[in-house]
């Protein structure tokens, strides 16, 4: 079964048999990024996650997952395809802010009766997710991490400031002594998470302890001024686009 939007042969070409292009990954010929979307839609050279700042973990793009953000991007997408990739999508953004997370070494006892050499998470983590899109992303988690707590704000932008403001926050009990994955799916001036990030710190939540995962990030979004915490652990997102490109979804109508 073809995949979305594959081509099968090229009738207007008169090739029977077309001709099928094979990126290798770490190819000498091929660049470690692809190009990321311009304002225009038009290729476009990101900054490099060195100049973003050490914290800014950027998904290997891969093309499973340029796949996933062609189909999340197109406008002719049904809204069935859309929630499948953005699923999947987000769930790949969920593991990688898993691997920041601190691990223990343990050994335990294969069904045979040997000992293996593992590790194991250590306890005291929970997730946050911002109201109302970052709710998205809780059953990424959730199929990850079972029994995971996960608490939630509402912030909403006040009528006569534009100001971000707090309308709702709710953590577990011991939230300052858990690692906090904050959840957020798409990131244009960071004002949000801003917000967001000093709430948690007013809970008691060291900010080194704060892990942001997010799907899609402007430059912006991830900005100097985001530095309300150089002390955030990690910012784990799937792709830099221009601030044009952030609405993604069938006709520009659904927003993760």
């Amino acid at each position: 079964m073809p995949c979305h939007n594959q081509q099968l042969n090229n009738v207007s070409s008169g090739q029977e048999h077309p001709v099928k292009q094979v990126r290798f990954a770490n190819s000498g010929n091929v660049p470690a990024a692809l190009p990321h979307c311009g304002p225009t839609g038009g290729p476009k050279q990101p900054d490099s996650p060195e100049d973003l700042g050490p914290q800014l973990k950027l998904l290997p793009l891969n093309d499973q997952i340029r796949e996933l953000q062609t189909i999340i991007r197109d406008k002719t997408t049904s809204r069935g395809d859309f929630v499948f990739c953005a699923d999947r999508l987000i769930r790949l953004v969920v593991e990688e802010g898993l691997n920041q997370l601190p691990y223990s070494e343990c050994t335990v006892t294969t069904p045979t009766g040997y000992k293996y050499e593992g590790v194991k998470f250590e306890r005291g983590n929970c997730g946050v997710s911002i109201m109302r899109s970052g709710e998205a992303m809780e059953q990424g988690l959730r199929d990850c991490c079972r029994s995971i707590r996960i608490g939630k704000i509402l912030i909403q932008s006040d009528e006569e400031t534009q100001k971000a403001k707090v309308y709702y926050a709710k953590f577990p009990p011991d939230v300052y002594r858990r690692k906090v994955l904050l959840m957020y799916p798409i990131l244009s001036t960071g004002n949000t998470v801003i917000e967001a990030v000093k709430v948690l710190i007013e809970h008691g939540v060291q900010p080194r302890h704060i892990i942001l995962l997010s799907l899609f990030s402007t430059p912006h979004g991830k900005p100097p001024k985001f530095d309300c915490s150089p002390h955030t652990d990690c910012i784990v997102v799937s792709s830099l686009c221009a601030a044009g490109n952030r609405r993604v979804g069938p006709a520009r109508r659904y927003q993760i």
